[in-house]
Formats: C-alpha cells, sequence, structure tokens
C-alpha cells in the first residue's frame, strides 16, 4: 500500500500509545489528519473502529482500522516501505531485538505509571509505582548501554515505543516525589537526545505541563485528590 490518501489518526494528545503513530507517520512522511477523542466521551467513531478495546490509537487507512499501537507501528513500516527510512531493521535478529523492548515497554512501563498517577494522593501502591518504574527503567539503561539509540546509531522502533513516555516524566515525579533525572540519568539523556535530534518527536509530543494539567483534571474527575 503506497500513498497517504485517506490516512486518520484517532488519538488523545497525551497518550503515549498514540503519539507512538504521530511519531513514525511523521518519520516517513505520510500525510495524515489526526482526530483528537475524548477518553470520557468516546466518539461513535472510535466506538466502531476499535470495538474490542475502545481505545485510541486506531488508524484509519481508506476507512479500514488498524489497532495497538505497536501493530500500527509495523503496518506503517510495511504499507509505506518506500516512503522515508523504515523503523524496523532489515536484520532479522536486530526485529526480533527491537520488538522484544518495545514489548517490554509496554508490559511494565504502564503498569507502574498507573499505580502514580491512578492511585489517591498518599496511596501505598504510588511509592510501589515509583519504585518498580525505577527498576524498569534502570533495565532499559542498562540495555541502552553506551549507545546513542536503543536501535543504534538513529532512531528506531524501541526508541519510538519508550520516547512517547518522556513527557509524562514531570507527571509522574511531580505525584510520587522523586527524579528520574536523578536517578536514571543516562535515559533521560537519551529521551532529550531524541527529541533534539529528530524532528518527528519534538513537533509529536505534548508539553509536559500540559500532560501534568490534563492529568490533574482526571485525578479530580475520578476523585482521586
Amino acid at each position: 500500500m503506497e500513498g497517504s490518501k485517506g490516512v486518520v489518526l484517532l488519538n488523545c494528545f497525551v497518550s503515549p500509545f498514540g503519539n507512538r503513530v504521530r511519531i513514525a507517520l511523521t518519520k516517513k512522511g505520510v500525510e495524515h489528519e489526526v482526530t483528537s477523542e475524548n477518553m470520557v466521551n468516546k466518539s461513535a467513531l472510535l466506538l466502531a473502529s476499535n470495538p474490542v478495546h475502545a481505545k485510541v490509537p486506531v488508524l484509519l487507512v481508506a476507512g479500514k482500522p488498524v489497532c495497538e499501537s505497536l501493530v500500527i507501528l509495523e503496518f506503517i513500516d510495511e504499507a509505506f516501505a518506500t516512503s522515508g527510512e523504515q523503523l524496523l531493521p532489515a536484520d532479522a535478529y536486530a526485529r526480533a531485538q527491537a520488538r522484544f523492548w518495545a514489548a517490554y515497554v509496554d508490559a511494565k512501563v504502564p503498569a507502574c505509571a498507573g499505580k502514580i498517577w491512578q492511585s489517591p494522593t498518599g496511596a501505598l501502591a504510588v511509592e510501589e509505582g515509583k519504585k518498580e518504574m525505577v527498576d524498569v527503567f534502570k533495565t532499559l539503561e542498562a540495555e541502552l548501554g553506551e549507545k546513542a539509540y536503543f536501535a543504534g546509531e538513529s532512531l528506531g522502533f524501541a526508541d519510538v515505543a519508550l520516547v512517547t513516555f518522556a513527557p509524562w516524566f514531570l507527571t509522574y515525579e511531580r505525584l510520587a516525589g522523586f527524579s528520574i533525572a536523578e536517578e536514571c540519568p543516562v535515559l533521560t539523556a537519551w529521551a532529550a537526545r531524541c527529541a533534539k535530534e529528530n524532528e518527528c518527536v519534538s513537533k509529536s509530543l505534548p508539553d509536559p505541563e500540559a500532560v501534568f494539567q490534563f492529568v490533574g483534571g482526571m485525578r479530580k474527575h475520578f476523585g482521586l485528590q
């Protein structure tokens, strides 16, 4: 599938998952529209496009929906293979490693993040989430090592999977009372590098303060503070 007519992304501006897709589409130079979704009052289009999970992101291509962010990233790589650089490497082993670390991010980061921002103020779960997050980030730092990116010398699949959580760091820090920069300096330097050296990242990520304000509104809505 080549050409980018009729490409629409259903997203919420703070979503780490939806913003992965924004980065990928921008990196590949795929023209697209972004439709903002209200995650409390979900649109009929979102519910019809993703009836299983009713969540963003959903990528509509000529009206056909593709769901789940990592699935969408691979779809973009394949559907727009001649547009821009590939997110996944050509080497089979390197592809497997990229998929492994992206899956690790999805298995670990949302769970500990949820304990921090979806728990009532002062709950024990917040402290648990903080400790788990530091452990997860240190594991990722060990994998990153001295490389510029998880993919090596340029932004790749695992980098895109993780970097979209960076605008949330401020929220995690304020709610849990710690500094990710102090605990995980290698990871925070990597996140800054991703944004500084890749316009597709800097143009696709929300302002951290806006994320914090959004989360504060959600917490008030659900009586968590």
